[in-house]
């Protein structure tokens, strides 16, 4: 796809949306000298968004299903942050177009299947026109890629060696999943209730590597409750640890495996010890199951989406949001038996204050990186942003990252 001179560095794609409004006003606050324009499918929404941020920004006016406003969008900026999913249903023209006009990508996706569907479909592309794709930039999955990718540096730093497993946990959480991770989550589940090869994606914990590197050892996914050794807690299984794993697993096999092709990594959530944290344990895992056996049944699909689950464009105010906040906390140990804890904690909600903010700081930074260092191609936020995005993270975006012990 043949682009002319690039008119801004930045395009939000879907900046009227419940995230995307919080995104932009993050964008703007951050953007110094990049030149930044807002899109959504309706002009009077980003003309509202506009009156209320007090800017005059320029707009455009594109809809995902509507190739012509997509290829004008591409081809109006060297980089497009996309909020509008969920994506399996509405983001796979914009990567495609973005693929094929050389134009960088970033986005908040959660969705496994069609994260390995666009790069099987795009990736070759991507690396001969030079496009850096970036998906999953908030919640799902940076804390736990660059946690991990963290860990890692300093257990080389601590012991001249990685570590061989590692354990994310859960330690505090404190705000719901947005909307629209919500309504993806329900998406994955009509795909998977009528289609083998999503549920073979899905059951891969190695499905999002490279081809020909979509094997390895058995990984542990925490199905129930269980007396956890890294912790001495109660634990239970964790609602993104099926997105998180997975790219984890794709960084490593990006990196070209360093930390061994014996590396285990898993999540789950800290429920507490003796009886309390068992009883909590129960309860959570017997929740999540009830919602994903839920979620599997068409009707019941639809009656959890229109009366019980958070609908996209729906989230708490700025008040909850602030309120919000999470820990994660990361157990490392080396095939030696050397054992490092480290820990990412975020000062905002995990769907949308600080999904807002580490967006942003992946958008601004893969907007910044020269081509040589990184070239086209789909990318984890790990191995396109690395050491970079951690000191934007803990300079600018409220997440901060410790070594415990």
């Amino acid at each position: 796809m043949e682009c002319g001179e690039r008119q801004y560095d930045i395009v939000l794609f879907g900046a009227t949306s419940f995230v995307g409004e919080i995104v932009a006003e993050r964008l703007l606050e951050r953007a110094g000298s990049q030149r930044i324009a807002f899109a959504a499918r309706n002009q009077s929404k980003l003309d509202a968004l506009k009156a209320r941020l007090s800017v005059d920004v320029p707009t455009l006016v594109a809809d995902a299903h509507d190739e012509e406003s997509l290829r004008e969008m591409v081809c109006s900026t060297r980089l497009v942050v996309s909020t509008v999913g969920p994506y399996a249903l509405h983001g796979s023209t914009l990567v495609e177009f973005a693929a094929a006009s050389g134009t960088d990508y970033c986005d908040l996706t959660g969705e496994p299947q069609w994260m390995q569907r666009m790069i099987d479909m795009h990736g070759s592309t991507a690396e001969n026109t030079g496009a850096r794709l970036v998906p999953a930039c908030g919640f799902d999955a940076i804390p736990s890629d660059v946690g991990v990718l963290y860990t890692q540096r300093q257990a080389l730093e601590r012991f001249g060696a990685p570590c061989s497993q590692i354990s994310m946990r859960v330690k505090a959480l404190k705000g719901g999943a947005s909307g629209g991770t919500i309504a993806s989550m329900m998406n994955i589940f009509e795909e998977a209730s009528t289609d083998p090869d999503v549920r073979r994606v899905l059951a891969n914990p190695y499905s999002l590597a490279p081809t020909g590197l979509r094997e390895g050892i058995s990984q542990h996914e925490l199905r129930g409750p269980m007396q956890d050794e890294a912790t001495g807690s109660w634990i239970a299984p964790f609602v993104m640890a099926p997105v998180n794993t997975r790219v984890v697993h794709r960084s490593h096999a990006l990196l070209g495996r360093p930390w061994g092709e014996d590396f285990l990594y898993d999540e789950a959530t800290i429920a507490g010890q003796g009886p309390t944290g068992l009883a909590r344990a129960t309860a959570l895992s017997a929740g999540l199951a009830g919602l994903s056996s839920a979620a599997r049944v068409d009707k019941l699909r639809g009656v959890l989406a229109d009366r019980v689950l958070t609908k996209p464009g729906d989230g708490p105010d700025q008040q909850k949001r602030d309120a919000g906040y999470f820990t994660l906390h990361f157990y490392g140990t080396t095939s030696a038996g050397d054992t490092i804890t480290t820990a990412v904690s975020g000062d905002r909600d995990p769907g949308y204050g600080s999904t807002a903010k580490m967006l942003t700081e992946a958008a601004l930074l893969l907007a910044d990186l020269d081509p040589a260092d990184v070239p086209g191609g789909f990318w984890t936020p790990a191995t396109a942003l690395s050491e970079k995005l951690i000191e934007r993270l803990s300079s600018h975006a409220g997440v901060a990252f410790a070594t415990l012990d």
